[in-house]
């Protein structure tokens, strides 16, 4: 077994890692950027040393600095968490140079099956149905006007190397492929380094469900389970949970054979994730791999009784798995909620800054991944995820009454979060029956709109000027009144009428 680990992330993810390796003995490396210097993964690790600048190509992407300090450091593997480098084939094939340990796949395998066309290539060659569309990536817009025609409107663009949602666009007719086109292009040159685009049959009404699996270097694949992740925004998974509620024993076990079938074939090693889109017959067709831990991978472990992570370094270390191939059913049910720092009722906008206060919820039943504290920051430089709340019980209603229970009790002041919004999914008749798709928000959300109140508007313009003149007053460009100047009513100065009355 490993001796040191560095973790090449930061946040939740890097504790959580730190956390598995200290179960085991295993000592850690952590690395950040300046503005992560207080960070509690840093003060979590054993020893930690800064890679760069803020922004994430100046520290968490430099592979030469990360690779320097994991010789300087002497360790004998690199985890690297979700995003960032994590399925990044050049890096593992980097840590490979330097015989040092990727926890995750091999670059070969990463390639294979982390490319999307290559990815749909390889399950159709294992008898695995794929959602209609393209086997290549485009080469220009003509080609995409050509290729839309013959798999029919509604189509999507997604990006080759793509992943979160990024450089994806729904296309509902001709009018609107040109834009989309240009847009999904930049973004996704934008985040992966790579504008290339492919096109995909649209599905209606569509569940997304994806099936854990893990590998040794001994041939043995086993899948894990599978997550309900049909709760999205703009592509963007916000909630999880498994077992699905959705699809029936036969799919389960119809979409596991599948993806071991896969796994197998594409010669891949340690843990990763293949994401389906399953209709609403319980039609299932393959939609890429994720070659590295997901997010969401805590709901899995907490329905299961196993830990990923160590799951993850058993394997990098040549250990052989000694697990089914296709597990029993979960004994019980878990739902995670995913908490970030944006204003639902500003659309959504990102929330950065100074946490005053965390009071984290508590009980039977309730996980917490985070790594935030009372006075910690958000930066503008990395994703706004706060936390990862989870719950699970005996049965679906019982995980439910406890996430309703924990997003009472979570509070978080200085910034604003989704709290509020999760709520309102977790109390919906649609979603507590299990019967939700990926529609679901813009289904029966998009009518939102902020709940204004005028006394609290008029509270809210009497604190900004009362802040302006206090500013103002430190600096030395207001005065206090003199003596025998009659005070005018802060009230009045702001042009309101002095209103004692109480605000609901």
């Amino acid at each position: 077994m490993f001796k040191k680990i560095l973790i090449a992330n930061r946040g939740e993810i890097a504790v959580r890692i730190i956390r598995a390796c200290r179960d085991w003995g295993i000592k850690t490396v952590a690395i950040y950027s300046e503005v992560d210097r207080g960070s509690l993964h840093v003060r979590f690790a054993d020893e930690a040393y800064c890679v760069g600048a803020p922004p994430a190509s100046e520290s968490y992407l430099k592979m030469e600095a990360i690779l320097a300090v994991a010789k300087k450091a002497k360790v004998q593997a690199i985890h690297p968490g979700y995003g960032f480098l994590a399925e990044n084939a050049a890096f593992a094939r980097a840590c490979q140079k330097e015989k040092i340990v990727f926890i995750g796949p091999s670059p070969v395998a990463m390639e294979r099956m982390g490319g999307k066309v290559s990815a749909r290539k390889l399950a159709l060659q294992s008898d695995i149905p794929v959602v209609p569309g393209q086997e290549r990536a485009l080469k220009d817009l003509k080609e995409a006007e050509r290729a839309a025609q013959e798999v029919g409107y509604p189509i999507m663009l997604k990006a080759v190397m793509g992943g979160g949602g990024k450089g994806m666009r729904l296309v509902k007719e001709t009018s609107e492929l040109k834009a989309a086109y240009s847009l999904a292009t930049s973004e996704a040159l934008q985040s992966f380094k790579d504008g290339s685009l492919y096109i995909e049959k649209y599905i209606e009404s569509p569940h997304h469900v994806e099936i854990q699996v893990i590998a040794d270097e001994q041939g043995h694949v086993a899948a894990i389970g599978e997550r309900e992740c049909s709760v999205q925004r703009r592509h963007q998974k916000i909630i999880e949970e498994a077992p699905s509620p959705f699809i029936s024993q036969k799919t389960r076990r119809a979409m596991m054979e599948a993806a071991v079938r896969l796994t197998r074939k594409s010669q891949y090693v340690n843990a990763g994730t293949l994401e389906f889109l399953v209709d609403a017959r319980q039609n299932f067709f393959f939609l890429e791999m994720n070659t590295r831990l997901q997010v969401e991978h805590p709901v899995t472990e907490l329905v299961t009784g196993l830990d990923l992570v160590h799951l993850q370094i058993a394997v990098a270390a040549g250990e052989r798995l000694s697990l089914p191939e296709i597990p029993p059913s979960p004994a019980r049910a878990a739902i995670e909620c995913r908490i970030y720092a944006e204003d639902p009722m500003n659309g959504f906008l990102p929330s950065p800054g100074r946490i005053k206060e965390v009071r984290q919820p508590e009980g039977p039943g309730v996980r917490v991944d985070a790594a935030v504290f009372s006075g910690s920051e958000i930066s503008i430089y990395y994703d706004p995820m706060v936390a990862k709340l989870l719950t699970w019980g005996d049965t679906r209603d019982v995980a439910l009454a406890r996430m309703q229970r924990a997003l009472g009790e979570y509070h978080i002041s200085g910034i604003k979060t989704n709290i509020g919004f999760l709520q309102e999914i977790i109390d919906h008749p649609v979603f507590k029956k299990g019967i939700y798709d990926t529609h679901f928000i813009e289904k029966h959300f998009k009518d939102r709109k902020r709940k204004s109140h005028p006394d609290l508007e008029k509270v809210a313009v009497m604190a900004a000027g009362i802040s302006r003149v206090l500013r103002r007053k430190q600096r030395g460009l207001v005065s206090g009144p003199s003596e025998g100047t009659p005070s005018v009513s802060l009230w009045r100065s702001l042009g309101l009428k002095s209103e004692r009355r109480k605000f609901s």
